[in-house]
């Protein structure tokens, strides 16, 4: 039965597009994956320099949008426990806001 973990995943889903949102990183919604392509094309530099500065400087790494022809895109899993998608997104919060200052 698969239905335990697609309500998982579902909710895993829910939060980080609500965390995205409340950085205000535009995101499509995703119909089936366990990834989402927030928006970087705000903060003016390339998705490769964006994941790059993520892992250094918050210790989170997310993939850039250009290994998907997504630039301007960055990919972030939710295959993870919840514990860690929470710790994850409080640290590219972080980080998107000191792009933003």
């Amino acid at each position: 039965d698969v239905a335990p973990a697609r309500e998982l995943y579902r909710a895993r889903r829910a939060v980080v597009l609500e965390r995205l949102a409340a950085m205000g990183l535009d995101v499509v919604h995703p119909a089936g994956a366990f990834y989402v392509f927030p928006s970087i094309e705000k903060f003016g530099i390339s998705s490769e320099e964006f994941c790059l500065r993520l892992i250094d400087e918050a210790g989170v790494a997310l993939v850039p949008g250009s290994c998907f022809s997504a630039e301007g895109y960055v990919r972030l899993s939710y295959c993870c426990s919840m514990e860690n998608l929470e710790e994850g997104l409080d640290r590219l919060e972080s980080f998107v806001r000191t792009l933003e200052a």
